[in-house]
C-alpha cells in the first residue's frame, strides 16, 4: 500500500442539495473550482479565495458549462445554443444550433420558447470546452447551425464538432461526428489544437473521437467505438481510456491513437467479498507521465470504502493500493502537478492529494 498526503481541502461554494457536484480544473499550474447551480455558475480560485459568479442563462438541467482558463468567461452549451457570457451575465457571443430535444425541428431563438415544455426538459445534450490557452472553444452540437438552411423532413440532423474563436464565437472549423448522442464530454490536451470527445449514445454505442485543428480545417479520427476517454498525460503523448464495460484501462499513443498496453481489473485488483465483479471507474488521472491513479469505487460500493490504485504506465502494472489518512468516496480526478482530487461523500468539500514524500 502507498501512503499519500492531503495537499488541501476546499469547501464548495454552493449548497450541494441544489447544485451539481464541484469540479476542480487545472491549467498551467493554476486550479479553479467550479460548481453549477440553477441560477449561477461559481468559480473559486483556491489559492486566493477569490470567487466569480456567472448568472446562468438557463437552469442546470438544460445542458453543460465550461469556464475559461483565466476564469473570466463561461460557455453554456444548452439545448438550442452555445452561449458565452461574462461575470455580469452579458452575452459575448452565441452560436445557435438544432434543438437537442427528440424530434424537435426548430432552431430556437431563445430558451423561453421551450422553458416549460416537458420534452425539452429531458433533452439530450452536447458539450463544450476551452482549449488549453483559452483561445478556442470546442463544441459538440446538433445541426443545423443557424444560417445553414433547413434540414429535409426525412433527414436526421447531423451532429457537429465545432472549433470556435473564443473571443467572438466565429465558427472556424466544423466536422460531422456521425453520432446520435444522449450526452458528451470533452477531454482537453496541453496542445490547444487538439481535443478529445467522448459521446454517449445510450444503447447505440460510445465512440471516442480525437480532433486536430491545423488553423484551416478540423480533422477527426476515432479512438474506439465502445470507449470512454479518461485523461491525457502531462506531456500530451499518451491517452488513457476504458471500455464501456469498464473491464480494463487502456494506454494509447495520442499521435495515432494506437493502443499500447492495457490492465484488466479482474486479476489485478483484489476481489470483492462474495466474488462480485471488480471494474474500473469512469474517471482516472495521470499523476505524472509514469503513474496513473485509478479507482474501483463503483464496484466497491456496498462492500466497504472506495479503493484507489497506482498503476505504472511502463508496463500497465499495478503498483498497489493507496492508503489515505481518512476514508474517501467516489472516483479520482486529475488535479495537475502530480496531484489528484476526490469529492467528499456529502459533496461539501474537495480534497486534493499527492504522493507522500518519498512514496
Amino acid at each position: 500500500m502507498t501512503a499519500v498526503r492531503l495537499v488541501s481541502t476546499i469547501d464548495v461554494p454552493l449548497d450541494p442539495g441544489s447544485a451539481d457536484a464541484p469540479a476542480l480544473l487545472h491549467r498551467a499550474g493554476r486550479r479553479l473550482l467550479v460548481q453549477r447551480g440553477d441560477a449561477e455558475l461559481v468559480a473559486l480560485h483556491p489559492d486566493s479565495g477569490d470567487t466569480v459568479r456567472f448568472p446562468a442563462p438557463w437552469p442546470r438541467g438544460f445542458g453543460t458549462v465550461a469556464v475559461s482558463p483565466d476564469g473570466g468567461t463561461a460557455v453554456f452549451a444548452g439545448v438550442h445554443a452555445v452561449r458565452c457570457v461574462d461575470t455580469s451575465g452579458a452575452v459575448l457571443w452565441e452560436v445557435r444550433h438544432g434543438c437537442w430535444a427528440g424530434e424537435c425541428p426548430v432552431v430556437h431563438g431563445a430558451f423561453a420558447e421551450y422553458a416549460d415544455d416537458e420534452e425539452h426538459g429531458y433533452a439530450d445534450s452536447g458539450s463544450a470546452a476551452f482549449s488549453a490557452d483559452g483561445k478556442l472553444v470546442w463544441a459538440h452540437v446538433r445541426g443545423p447551425l443557424a444560417g445553414d438552411g433547413a434540414v429535409a423532413a426525412d433527414e436526421e440532423p447531423d451532429e457537429l464538432w465545432l472549433v470556435l474563436d473564443a473571443a467572438d464565437g466565429r465558427v472556424m472549423g466544423r466536422a460531422g461526428t456521425g453520432t446520435v448522442a444522449s450526452g458528451s464530454f470533452h477531454t482537453a490536451h496541453p496542445d490547444p489544437a487538439q481535443m478529445g470527445l467522448s459521446i454517449g449514445e445510450g444503447e447505440e454505442g460510445s465512440p471516442a473521437l480525437w480532433g486536430r485543428w491545423d488553423g484551416r480545417s478540423l480533422s477527426v479520427r476515432t479512438i474506439g467505438e465502445e470507449t470512454v476517454l479518461l485523461d491525457v498525460s502531462p506531456s500530451g503523448r499518451r491517452l488513457l481510456t476504458t471500455d464501456v464495460q469498464q473491464d480494463a484501462l487502456y494506454l494509447h499513443a495520442v499521435e495515432d491513437g494506437a493502443r499500447l498496453r492495457d490492465l484488466d481489473a479482474e486479476g489485478a485488483v483484489a476481489g470483492l467479498p462474495g466474488g462480485g465483479r471488480v471494474y474500473w471507474d469512469f474517471e482516472a488521472a495521470f499523476a505524472d507521465e509514469h503513474t496513473i491513479v485509478a479507482g474501483t469505487s463503483g464496484s466497491d460500493r456496498g462492500h466497504g470504502p472506495a479503493r484507489h490504485w497506482l498503476v505504472d504506465t511502463a508496463g500497465m502494472t499495478l503498483r498497489g493500493g493507496i492508503t489515505y489518512p481518512h476514508p474517501v468516496a467516489g472516483p479520482v480526478r486529475a488535479a495537475g502537478d502530480g496531484a489528484w482530487y476526490t469529492v467528499s461523500e456529502d459533496r461539501r468539500s474537495v480534497h486534493v492529494w499527492a504522493p507522500a514524500d518519498g512514496a
